[in-house]
């Protein structure tokens, strides 16, 4: 079903081109090439090639209607590189959109990414918003989700079985030197795990609602961030396990310009991660029955003493259920000429974290503390740009099992392009790096980009 259901949404697509007034294409080819020589394992040679289409196409009979289409096809010219073969692709998007000409109205129709306060949704079905009187906005969606494969396939049957639809709809009100309020809600799949026939500890349903907001009364302040609450109806907890919080997520961050040259961010986030990672997009990421629960707060002070120099100083604590704290401060120093065509920069960074408890005679524990320096320059003259960017990280314990007894890993990449024509663009980069798997590798990777148009009427753009 889900196979019929694209080839509908691209045949609808692609033939909507065909009728377009204007139609602009661009694309981005990629190929690298690296070898990996690990100990104990076979020697391998990676060529991985991968092309990037987006179709812009407007006019279509109309100002109002357009089409946009943008996917991603790879294969692998050596060794394969990837979980799903050596061929792999997708469609990230492709829907036809017609804007109304009164109350900010549209409507989309295809695959597209939505961002309607309680989530960030990719969808096959079908969106719309407007403007209502009073300052009130309305917008709502619905469709299939976009399920991507799990490496478990027993698990994905019932992922992809769970998640059968999804909607959401959001309500907001803004109000003139204030900001903006919405309450929003999504529903993903339509049966939770502890109701299907055979029940399943893993639900990948999700029932949210949540609450967003954004406080601008002038333009050097601004409150924005929201809070979602897990409405869902979830299996019995066992007897003597903790009941998870009916709160998903608060992610709030404030931020002030004190002046030209003065200003200052912070951030709070706290997410349960049993209720926040619930049938997500992503399930071989995360696991659905984690119970973990994660705190952070962060700020950074930006200093610009001159219109070439700029100071940034940031700080973030985190806390994280079972693995501990860890804060994370240091600073940039960033340079620029435009008289020169150069942009440069220094950092470091200090990462204090809590060891890692391990069940081992011989290691029972091991610090994730580290430093990490940081440099950067950047070029560009005429159709000439280049940059080389080095990073080094120094961790305070060798005895971390990850890092097989190195106590420095780093990268130094070198990229050189040029504007080979108005509408193309070549470059190449290059790195070579001591990582925990390999104490050299070197990589590859070469850049085409390409934008073109065409103009049905009035000759070619």
């Amino acid at each position: 079903m889900r196979l019929r259901t694209q080839a509908v949404v691209l045949t609808a697509l692609a033939s909507g081109l065909l009728q377009a007034q204007d139609v602009s294409v661009y694309s981005t080819s990629i190929v690298q090439l690296w070898k990996q020589d690990t100990p104990g394992f076979d020697k391998n040679t990676y060529a991985p090639a991968t092309q990037f289409l987006g179709i812009d196409a407007t006019n279509l009979g109309s100002e109002a209607l357009s089409l946009h289409i943008f996917g991603w096809g790879r294969a692998d010219l050596a060794d394969k590189s990837g979980p799903n073969g050596k061929t792999d692709g997708e469609l990230t998007y492709g829907y036809a959109q017609y804007r109304f000409s009164q109350a900010n109205a549209e409507i989309k129709a295809g695959r597209f990414t939505i961002y309607q306060g309680v989530g960030i949704e990719q969808v096959d079905g079908v969106s719309a918003k407007a403007d209502l009187i009073g300052g009130f906005t309305v917008s709502a969606f619905g469709g299939q989700p976009v399920l991507h494969k799990t490496h478990d396939a027993v698990s994905q049957k019932d992922y992809e079985f769970q998640r059968d639809i999804i909607a959401g709809a959001r309500i907001g009100w803004r109000a003139a030197k204030f900001g903006e309020v919405g309450l929003s809600y999504l529903q993903d799949g339509t049966t939770a795990a502890k109701d299907l026939p055979i029940a399943s500890n893993t639900d990948y349903s999700r029932r949210q609602v949540g609450l967003d907001l954004r406080i601008a009364p002038i333009a050097a302040f601004e409150f924005s961030g929201r809070t979602v609450f897990d409405v869902a109806k979830h299996p019995d907890i066992p007897a003597g396990t903790e009941k998870p919080s009916k709160i998903a997520e608060h992610d709030y961050t404030l931020a002030v310009k004190a002046s030209n040259q003065l200003s200052f961010t912070g951030n709070y986030t706290e997410r349960n991660f049993f209720a926040f990672f619930a049938g997500t997009n992503l399930p071989s990421l995360f696991r659905q029955d984690e119970r973990d629960k994660f705190r952070a707060t962060g700020g950074s002070v930006v200093w610009g003493p001159s219109a070439a120099i700029q100071i940034v100083a940031d700080f973030r604590h985190t806390q994280r259920e079972s693995y501990g704290v860890a804060n994370r401060f240091g600073a940039d120093l960033r340079w620029s000429s435009d008289a020169l065509k150069v942009k440069t920069g220094f950092g470091y960074h200090k990462v204090n974290a809590d060891d890692v408890k391990l069940v081992d005679s011989l290691v029972p524990s091991y610090s994730l503390s580290h430093s990490e320096i940081r440099a950067w320059v950047m070029y560009e003259k005429g159709k000439l740009f280049t940059s080389a960017d080095a990073i080094i990280h120094t961790f305070d314990d060798k005895k971390n099992p990850h890092l097989n007894g190195q106590s420095s890993l780093w990268e130094v990449v070198g990229s050189l392009g040029v504007q080979a024509t108005e509408n193309l663009r070549i470059s190449g980069d290059i790195s070579y790096a001591a990582t925990a798997l390999a104490k050299k590798e070197v990589m590859g990777l070469l850049r085409a980009e390409y934008r073109f148009g065409i103009g049905h009427k009035g000759g070619a753009k």
